[in-house]
């Protein structure tokens, strides 16, 4: 490892590479194989939500089941759920390798600002796929209730698993994008006037997204991931403002707050003299 600010030559940063992918794809297989034997402790928290409504439909004289339609799909299903359950249990081992392998190349205040957003960014992630885990069930039931009363929903486990895993992970993301925002404004790329004035098109993007992102359509659902994002978001432009304040008072903020109708500092630049020329002093001495 180089020292702090040291250039690194290529081949010690492709052995630096080597080391760290190793060390994460040895902690990704020893999560897998742990995974391996708690595999039934897993699958019941994963179709949990399924079995709510499964057990909804029984009530109601409908067939909803999870199957499996292949002779080797339980292995398959076990492997699969295995490396994902260890590629989430593992991600503190390969996140710190790969915090370890790009921090030498970030000064300190970069160093601080990542180490802030990882810190929050983990609560941020589980929240939002906790609040997704809670309303699924709705709406899969939502989803069945299409059904006609003549026909059975026998829907393949690898399917219901893909479509969890994409639900949680869009969920997840939508409570980041807030966080986003708040470190480009710490980075000074974007201002909180510019929060500000955006909040329109903030309010609509935000609800489109949650129109996309939830999987059954449900105004309740959509609005119950659109409304924690947009509370997130005013906090970020809360805290937004008392940063830009802070750093206009210091005076070392690294956005500049001019108005459209006001006279950029760069245009009150007193203008310097021209230099005398030259070859007036040498005529003198001629």
């Amino acid at each position: 490892m180089a020292a702090d600010g040291a250039a690194m030559p290529l081949s010690d940063h492709l052995r630096e590479l080597r080391t760290r992918v190793f060390r994460g794809l040895i902690a990704i297989v020893i999560g897998t194989i742990a995974m391996w034997f708690l595999y039934d402790w897993f699958f019941a928290i994963i179709t949990a939500p399924m079995e709510d409504v499964v057990a909804a439909a029984q009530a109601e004289n409908r067939d909803v089941q999870l199957v499996l339609t292949g002779v080797a799909d339980p292995f398959v299903l076990r492997l699969q759920v295995s490396a994902v359950a260890g590629i989430v249990m593992s991600s503190p081992v390969w996140l710190y390798q790969l915090w370890r392998f790009v921090t030498p190349g970030l000064h300190k205040h970069e160093r601080r600002w990542s180490m802030v957003f990882v810190g929050i960014a983990t609560p941020l992630f589980l929240a939002g796929a906790a609040l997704a885990y809670i309303f699924l069930p709705n709406a899969l039931g939502f989803l069945f209730d299409f059904t006609p009363q003549s026909v059975a929903n026998y829907v393949d486990v690898s399917r219901y698993i893909s479509f969890f895993l994409r639900t949680v992970l869009v969920f997840g993301i939508g409570f980041l994008i807030p966080l986003v925002a708040l470190m480009l404004n710490l980075a000074g790329i974007l201002s909180a006037r510019a929060l500000v004035k955006s909040w329109r098109w903030t309010i609509l993007g935000v609800f489109l997204f949650a129109a996309v992102a939830t999987p059954d359509g449900n105004p309740l659902t959509m609005s119950m991931l659109a409304l924690p994002i947009l509370l997130l978001i005013g906090v970020v432009t809360g805290i937004a403002v008392l940063h830009d304040r802070r750093a206009r008072k210091k005076g070392d903020g690294l956005t500049i707050d001019v108005r459209d109708n006001e006279i950029s500092p760069i245009d009150e630049i007193t203008p310097i003299a021209a230099p005398t020329s030259v070859d007036d002093g040498s005529r003198e001495d001629s």
